[in-house]
């Protein structure tokens, strides 16, 4: 079995309102030293056997197409294995 992740952030460029709404927690509740707060989306997908390139492939086109709008949002994607 393989794990496929997938996390999905947004644009440098692009506001980020609940990233800043936690950022305003963290000064509220004493926490002090924290500079910026992006949120973003993790998806873990197992996969039924390997992650051979193809199905791999196959994940990256569903980031493409369903994970990550892409106007709006970047993503990066990695294998994790033996799980």
């Amino acid at each position: 079995m393989a794990r496929v992740v997938v996390d999905v952030m947004l644009k440098p460029e692009i506001l980020d309102p609940q990233g800043k709404a936690v950022h305003g927690a963290f000064g509220r509740l004493g926490f002090d030293g924290v500079a910026d707060v992006r949120q973003g989306k993790r998806f873990e997908i197992t996969l039924d056997g390997e992650a051979t390139e193809e199905r791999v492939a196959e994940i990256r086109k569903a980031a493409d197409t369903l994970l990550a709008n892409p106007v709006i949002e970047d993503y990066t994607l990695h294998v994790e294995t033996g799980q």
